[in-house]
């Protein structure tokens, strides 16, 4: 038997931990100061074989407005470019998502919906040497075949989902790229069987925690599924023990139980997301 589909009518789940019920009955309490902060890929977007082929989940959007005019802000956080995020997601010119930010390439870049626009700082200069680099460094590592090299503007990913054997390609991947990231003056971001070659200095941690900063937000929700969104359930982790409540959710994946086991409530997939989202506009309404 397959997984139920979730009813967004449906009682609010309880969160495992009492960390993780103090931030929803924060949130619930005081949705006005409430920042709701959400992974892409995974997330609200199913993961699919070809990264160019990924869409929100059909209910995303018509979650994320029956969320948004009851809340302070909703901001996409996403290691994709903050067009490509907004394309994807169908976030632009959708009445009710008036005030929802897309931050992308983990906060360097910014969209916001009130403008339309995106603002970005100049590109690091690695990103460009890597990209020249890495068609030559894949040919000479055993297993690369099936693997294909995704180009992300402000950062590049090798992926490695459809090669033969996708987790024994991303081994065989991994120190050599660090090599070549680390001559250019980037890092490695992993994540489910993509290795992605970016800038320094910013992750959806440290995004998140300058958006909550930046709104005065007095509770916090963030849900991600893969390890690049550690640094935000770090963040969270921060802002509670600063007194502003927060609330964890893993969009379940058997693929990396990392996030499962440090968040207080888990769904399942971008399905279960939505469906959250929905339950939650349902009791602030």
């Amino acid at each position: 038997m397959g997984t139920p589909t979730p009813n967004p009518m449906d009682p609010l789940p309880t969160p495992v931990t009492q960390a993780g019920r103090d931030g929803l009955a924060a949130l619930l309490a005081r949705p006005r100061t409430a920042v709701v902060g959400l992974d892409f890929d995974g997330t609200l977007a199913p993961i699919v074989a070809d990264p160019e082929q990924a869409r929100a989940h059909p209910d995303a959007v018509p979650a994320l407005t029956a969320l948004a005019p009851r809340i302070a802000h909703v901001a996409v956080i996403t290691g994709r470019p903050a067009g490509v995020a907004v394309r994807y997601g169908g976030f632009a010119g959708v009445p009710g998502l008036d005030h929802l930010t897309v931050l992308g390439h983990y906060g360097a870049e910014r969209w916001d919906a009130a403008t339309g626009t995106v603002t970005a700082p100049a590109p690091h200069p690695g990103v460009a040497a890597v990209r020249a680099e890495l068609p030559g460094l894949l040919d000479r590592v055993d297993a690369w075949q099936g693997t294909w090299i995704e180009e992300k503007g402000r950062a590049v990913a090798v992926h490695t989902r459809r090669a033969e054997d996708p987790q024994a390609a991303y081994e065989a991947l991994r120190a050599p790229l660090a090599d070549l990231a680390t001559r250019h003056g980037l890092i490695v971001e992993p994540g489910r069987m993509v290795l992605e070659l970016r800038p320094p200095g910013m992750d959806k941690g440290v995004a998140l925690a300058e958006y909550v900063r930046e709104t005065g937000a007095e509770s916090v929700l963030y849900a991600g599924d893969d390890l690049g969104d550690l640094p935000a359930f770090a963040a969270v982790d921060k802002l509670r023990s600063d007194g502003i409540p927060g609330l964890l959710v893993c969009s379940g994946s058997t693929e990396v139980p990392e996030l499962a086991t440090r968040a207080d409530l888990v769904v399942a997939g971008p399905e279960g997301v939505t469906a959250l989202l929905r339950q939650l506009a349902a009791r602030l309404a």
